[in-house]
């Protein structure tokens, strides 16, 4: 398919996991795609905590392609723990990347948008946006910021030519997952958390992709506002082994 010939598309965190997979699906649809990241082997080399260097990034992109007609916010970091025994430098932090990285992105993004009269914004939040997990304090509220953030913005921009959606995935098989499921004695907790997906497994990069893509496309032309969940359905409700006891 080529549903994003000839448009340009924005990818922060476009270095691996989730970013990495969204810049590839994207420019496989023909889109030209240009990459944010603080790491190495993308188009810019930027913090979204740095409001002048996003800023700058898209000013750079408009005078060198002359249009942004799509982001994709992937740019994040994990962390937290209970509140009690949260540092709080470490909830800013997490916030600061999450969620006012994201705003940053959002904001840069949205003036040249409405300058030229339309554009479409995914921002990847998470299932833990719109459910708690135990230990997930500064993670879990950044990314229900970002669910918020999304449909006050498709709300401001809806007149404007502007679409704003996000994308809540479950666990999916991404370097920021491994850091946590292959520390030591997590062992355990990484097959636990597997099997509450009822699918019985941890999502491909590719399948937020494939996700990412299409909202940003116009087969979602009237789509606006949403948090989609791609979880292998993990918030569809409780597995309590009966069926197994009834020969499933």
């Amino acid at each position: 398919m080529n549903r994003l010939e000839g448009t340009v598309s924005v990818v922060t965190g476009g270095a691996s996991g989730i970013g990495a997979a969204c810049a590839q699906r994207l420019s496989d649809e023909g889109a030209h795609v240009v990459t944010f990241d603080v790491s190495d082997g993308v188009d810019y080399v930027l913090d979204v905590r740095d409001e002048e260097a996003v800023a700058s990034a898209f000013q750079s992109i408009m005078v060198a392609h002359g249009r942004i007609d799509s982001v994709v916010n992937a740019a994040g970091v994990i962390g937290g723990g209970p509140v009690h025994m949260l540092d709080g430098d470490e909830w800013d932090r997490v916030i600061d990347v999450n969620l006012k990285g994201t705003f940053h992105v959002n904001k840069h993004a949205a003036l040249h948008m409405l300058a030229q009269g339309w554009g479409s914004i995914v921002n990847i939040a998470s299932i833990e946006g719109i459910e708690g997990t135990e230990g997930g304090s500064a993670y879990n509220a950044s990314k229900a910021g970002v669910v918020m953030l999304s449909k006050s913005m498709a709300i401001d921009y809806g007149r404007r030519g502007l679409r704003v959606n996000c994308i809540c995935p479950g666990g999916i098989d991404t370097p920021m997952l491994r850091s946590i499921t292959d520390s030591e004695g997590m062992n355990l907790y990484q097959e636990k958390l597997r099997e509450e997906h009822l699918l019985g497994r941890f999502g491909e990069p590719s399948e937020i992709a494939a996700a990412a893509a299409f909202l940003i496309s116009d087969d979602a032309s009237f789509i606006t506002g949403h948090a989609l969940v791609v979880d292998g359905g993990f918030t569809a409700g409780l597995r309590v082994g009966l069926l197994e006891q009834m020969g499933m």
